[in-house]
C-alpha cells in the first residue's frame, strides 16, 4: 500500500511539473515549463522571437511549425535575465517576475477571495478565475496584441470611451507596439480601419450584412466567416470571425509592414487566405478629394465625372493627393433660396463597380427612390448610394477614398450640374452643325455623281427600254467585282425570313432595310431598292463597282448584291450598335457621348470626307 501511494504521489508530482494545468500562487510557470490548453491547440510559455536576446511570456499554436505567437504579455518590457516566472499574487493579479524577483509586468484585478488560478482555454484565451465566485477576473482576449483569433473580437464602447484594437509589432524580433493599428469604427454601418499612427492608412468600406462592401471580390455571394454587431442605441459594436472551412486553427494578424493577413492551418502548413492592402488603390485617399483610383489602369488616379484636377502641374507629376475640384457650380448653390426645377435642376451621374467613399452617413430611407429624392432635396448632399444589406448612404461633403473595380462593387450617384451630363449649349450647337453639314455634303456628293453618270450615259449610248422582266432576269450575268459577291435571291429571302416586318431595321429614301443572317452565321443588312428609284441594271452595276472601290473605316462595307427582275438588292455588313443618330438624339443614350467622344466623331466624319475627295482610288468630288 505504501509503495502504491508513493507511486501515485510521484505521478502527481511529474504531472504538476510537465503537464501544467493551471497557474496559482503556489504553482508559478517558470522558463522551463509551458501551460497547454485542454485539447493541446495552444501553449503558454516563454520565448525569444526569431532568436533575439530578449525573453517574453506569450501564447502560440502548439505543435505547429513555424511557431506563430498570437499574444505577448510583456511586449513593452522584455525579460533580460536568464530566469523568470509567471505567477499570481496573493490578491489574484497576474504578474511576471524576472530573475531578481522584480515585477516586469502585471495585469488583472484584485480578487476578494484571494483564491484564484490562471488557465489557458482551447480558444487561446488566457483567463484568471476566482475559485470561490467562478467569475473571470481578467482575460487576454480583452487585451489584444497584433492577432485576432476565432471568438476574440474588436470592439468599441462610446459611453465608456473604450475600444479594443490590434496593434502591430515593431518588427519581427520586437513585439513592442508598432505604428499600425486595426479597429472598427463607430460609423453606421461600421467599417474596418487600419491606421498608421493616428492617420488613416487603409479601410474596408462599410459593412453590408455579411461582408465589407469595399473589398474587391467580396460580392453578395461571398460566404463570409465574419460577423459584426452594432448597438446604435447604446453606442457599442463588436467584430469577430469564425474558424475557416472547419479548420481548428486560424488567425488574423496585423504585420509590422502594415498589412492585414489571414491564415489557416490544414494540418501540414499555414495557408494564406487574405491580404490587405495589396494594391496601390487600397491606400487611403490615394487620389485626393473627388478623385478616384482605378485598380486596372496606369496612371491610376482620375477625377470623378464633372470634376477637374485641382493642380494640373501636380497631376502631371503623378502627385494626386490634392485631388479634384468641381468644374461647374451646382444649380442649387447658384440659387440657394429656391429649389431649381426643369432643365436647370441638378442631376446625378451613376458610377458603377465602386468602393464607396469614406465619411458617409446612414439615412433611414425605405428604398432607392426615397434615397434619391432625399439627396436631391438637400443641396449639401454631394452623392448617395443605395446598397443591398445596408440601405441608403449619403455624403454631405468631400468624396474621399473612392475606388473603381473591374467587376462587383456598388453604384455611386454623384450630384452634378445638369450641363455636365446634357452638354453645354456651345457643345450642342457645334455637334448639331457638324452632323447636319456632314449629312448635307454626303447627299450633295451622291446627287452630283448620279447626275454626272446619267448625263454621260445619255451622251454616249441611246436609251433602250426593255419592258420584259423575264428578259432582264435571263439576260443578266453576274459580274466579277473584287470583294463583292453575287447572292441568289432565295438565299436573301431565307436570311430575312422573306423580308419579314419583324426584321425591318428602317426605311431609307431608296427603300427599306432588313436585318438578315447568312447560312454561315454572319449578320447582314439588306437594302431593298424600290422600283420607283428609276435605276437601270447597268446603272446599278456601275454604282456597285464604284462603291466597292470606296473602302474606309467609317464607311459601311458592301458585301454583295442581287438582281432578279425588278429586284435590286444591296447587302452590307450589319452595324451592331445601330447608326450614330440613335446615340445623338435618343433622350437617354445621348448622355453616354461626352464632349471628347463627340469630338472624335466629328474628326472621323471629316477624315471620311477627306478620303472621298482626295485619298480614295475613285475620287469623289462635290460642291456645296
Amino acid at each position: 500500500m505504501k509503495m502504491i501511494l508513493f507511486a501515485c504521489s510521484l505521478l502527481l508530482t511529474i504531472f504538476s511539473t510537465c503537464g501544467y494545468a493551471a497557474i496559482n500562487t503556489s504553482s508559478p510557470l517558470s522558463i522551463e515549463q509551458t501551460l497547454s490548453s485542454p485539447s493541446d491547440f495552444y501553449e503558454l510559455g516563454f520565448f525569444s522571437p526569431n532568436n533575439s536576446r530578449n525573453l517574453y511570456a506569450g501564447i502560440w499554436f502548439k505543435n505547429v511549425d513555424p511557431r506563430v505567437a498570437v499574444w505577448v504579455a510583456n511586449r513593452d518590457t522584455p525579460v533580460t535575465t536568464s530566469t523568470a516566472s509567471l505567477t499570481l499574487s496573493s490578491n489574484g493579479t497576474l504578474i511576471l517576475l524576472d530573475g531578481n524577483q522584480d515585477v516586469v509586468w502585471s495585469a488583472g484585478e484584485a480578487s476578494t477571495s484571494n483564491k484564484c488560478h490562471a488557465e489557458l482555454l482551447d480558444t487561446g484565451n488566457l483567463v484568471v478565475i476566482d475559485d470561490v465566485s467562478r467569475e473571470t477576473l481578467w482575460e487576454s482576449f480583452e487585451n489584444l496584441g497584433n492577432t485576432l483569433l476565432p471568438q476574440s473580437s474588436l470592439t468599441y464602447d462610446l459611453p465608456q470611451g473604450k475600444k479594443r484594437v490590434l496593434t502591430s509589432w515593431r518588427n519581427d524580433t520586437d513585439p513592442s507596439p508598432g505604428e499600425f493599428t486595426l479597429e472598427i469604427t463607430p460609423q453606421v454601418p461600421s467599417q474596418q480601419l487600419l491606421r498608421r499612427g493616428s492617420v488613416p492608412y487603409s479601410r474596408s468600406g462599410p459593412w453590408a450584412r455579411t461582408r465589407f462592401s469595399g473589398i474587391d471580390g467580396w460580392d453578395e455571394s461571398f460566404v463570409s466567416p465574419f460577423s459584426l454587431v452594432q448597438d446604435v442605441v447604446n453606442g457599442t459594436g463588436s467584430f469577430s470571425y469564425s474558424t475557416f472551412r472547419n479548420y481548428n486553427l486560424s488567425y488574423l494578424t496585423v504585420t509590422s509592414e502594415g498589412q492585414i493577413k489571414i491564415y489557416w492551418d490544414n494540418g501540414k502548413r499555414w495557408l494564406h487566405h487574405f491580404t490587405a492592402p495589396e494594391n496601390s488603390c487600397d491606400f487611403y485617399g490615394a487620389c485626393g478629394p473627388f478623385g478616384y483610383c482605378v485598380r486596372s489602369s496606369s496612371p491610376r488616379c482620375r477625377c470623378l465625372k464633372g470634376f477637374v484636377p485641382k493642380s494640373d502641374e501636380e497631376w502631371r507629376k503623378r502627385n494626386w493627393t490634392s485631388g479634384c475640384v468641381r468644374r461647374t457650380q451646382l444649380s442649387c448653390k447658384a440659387n440657394a433660396s429656391t429649389r431649381r426645377q426643369g432643365r436647370d435642376a441638378d442631376v446625378f451621374y451613376r458610377m458603377t463597380n465602386v468602393k464607396t467613399p469614406d465619411l458617409y452617413q446612414f439615412a433611414s430611407f425605405l428604398n432607392a427612390e426615397q434615397c434619391y429624392e432625399g439627396c436631391l432635396g438637400n443641396c449639401s448632399c454631394t452623392a448617395f448610394a443605395y446598397i443591398s444589406g445596408i440601405g441608403c448612404l449619403v455624403w454631405n461633403g468631400e468624396l474621399v477614398d473612392t475606388v473603381q473595380f473591374l467587376t462587383n462593387g456598388e453604384i455611386l450617384s454623384i450630384r452634378l450640374a445638369s450641363s455636365e451630363l446634357a452638354g453645354s449649349s456651345r457643345t450642342k450647337i457645334i455637334v448639331g452643325i457638324s452632323v447636319s453639314l456632314s449629312i448635307f455634303v454626303i447627299l450633295a456628293v451622291t446627287a452630283y455623281l448620279f447626275w454626272r453618270y446619267r448625263a454621260k450615259q445619255n451622251e454616249s449610248t441611246p436609251v433602250v427600254v426593255d419592258t420584259s422582266q423575264d428578259a432582264r432576269k435571263n439576260d443578266f450575268a453576274p459580274r466579277d467585282i473584287s470583294g463583292v459577291n453575287f447572292v441568289e435571291m432565295n438565299t436573301i429571302r431565307t436570311a430575312t425570313d422573306d423580308f419579314s416586318s419583324s426584321n425591318k431595321l428602317g426605311q431609307g429614301g431608296f427603300g427599306p432595310v432588313y436585318k438578315g443572317k447568312l447560312p454561315d452565321g454572319r449578320e447582314i443588312a439588306v437594302k431593298r431598292l424600290s422600283s420607283s428609284s428609276g435605276q437601270g441594271t447597268e446603272e446599278f452595276m456601275n454604282e456597285i463597282t464604284l462603291i466597292s472601290k470606296l473602302q474606309h473605316r467609317i464607311l459601311v462595307r458592301l458585301l454583295g448584291y442581287c438582281i432578279e427582275g425588278e429586284e435590286k438588292i444591296l447587302i452590307y455588313e450589319f452595324m451592331v450598335n445601330k447608326s450614330l443618330d440613335i446615340f445623338l438624339f435618343d433622350p437617354s443614350l445621348k448622355f453616354e457621348l461626352d464632349w471628347p467622344k463627340r469630338f472624335d466623331i466629328i474628326q472621323g466624319i471629316a477624315r471620311g470626307l477627306l478620303y472621298l475627295h482626295r485619298d480614295s482610288r475613285r475620287r469623289v468630288v462635290g460642291t456645296l
